[in-house]
């Protein structure tokens, strides 16, 4: 890590263990080096911090790109590894962005919900994350998060001392759609764009909380 990345990183480990009581699962499952795509639910904005203070590489985050307009503060940002996507992430420049971030290696958080939920329900995936995963040849790690919302939802005006978790499934096996999507219709292509993101979204979902409170980075 760099030395800038490094300390937030630090900082972060500390106020999810002391401030949060925060527990990790199967961090080993999230590849050491190489691009990786962590898919993970969204319920708060503890979420992209938590699942980067979790494994011990950096990875790279997404920002409203407004967040850049000022120069130090974008400075700063990009030192982190954020990258600058318009408020949807959906627009072509975000989605380049990303893609130049994969294929140089980098592992990328995506939320495949798009934004936090209201309720701490699971929404439905929208597609961008599957077109992401079908162009790059990453591999795609589901990553659940518990307690986020609990401890700093959407309608909260500070964070909340609840214990939090982080949960990483098994990388995802993509080549029969992406082999597919080599040569198939227009029409079929967006298919399998919403058809991935809702697999992913679907693996997502089965990744249980688990009992054993021993398990930490």
């Amino acid at each position: 890590m760099k030395a800038v990345y490094y300390a937030p990183w630090i900082l972060c480990r500390a106020v999810f263990g002391t401030y949060f009581h925060w527990r990790v699962y199967e961090a080993n499952r999230v590849p050491e080096s190489g691009s990786v795509i962590l898919a993970a639910n969204h319920a708060s904005l503890l979420d992209p911090p938590l699942v980067g203070a979790a494994l011990k590489r950096d990875i790279c985050y997404l920002a409203r790109e407004s967040l850049f307009r000022n120069p130090l503060f974008g400075a700063v940002l990009r030192s982190w590894n954020v990258v600058p996507v318009d408020r949807d992430g959906g627009g072509a420049t975000g989605l380049r962005a990303i893609m130049d971030r994969l294929n140089a290696g980098n592992a990328v958080i995506l939320f495949p919900e798009g934004t936090r939920t209201l309720d701490g329900a699971l929404q439905p995936a929208r597609s961008g994350i599957g077109l992401l995963a079908i162009k790059s040849t990453a591999p795609v790690v589901p990553v659940r998060l518990f307690g986020t919302f609990e401890a700093y939802g959407r309608k909260m005006r500070l964070p909340r001392p609840r214990s939090v978790a982080v949960k990483f499934g098994r990388p995802m096996n993509l080549d029969r759609w992406r082999a597919e999507a080599q040569t198939c219709s227009k029409a079929r292509l967006k298919e399998i764009y919403q058809r991935t993101a809702e697999a992913i979204m679907d693996q997502i979902a089965r990744l249980e909380p688990c009992a054993d409170k021993t398990t930490f980075p």
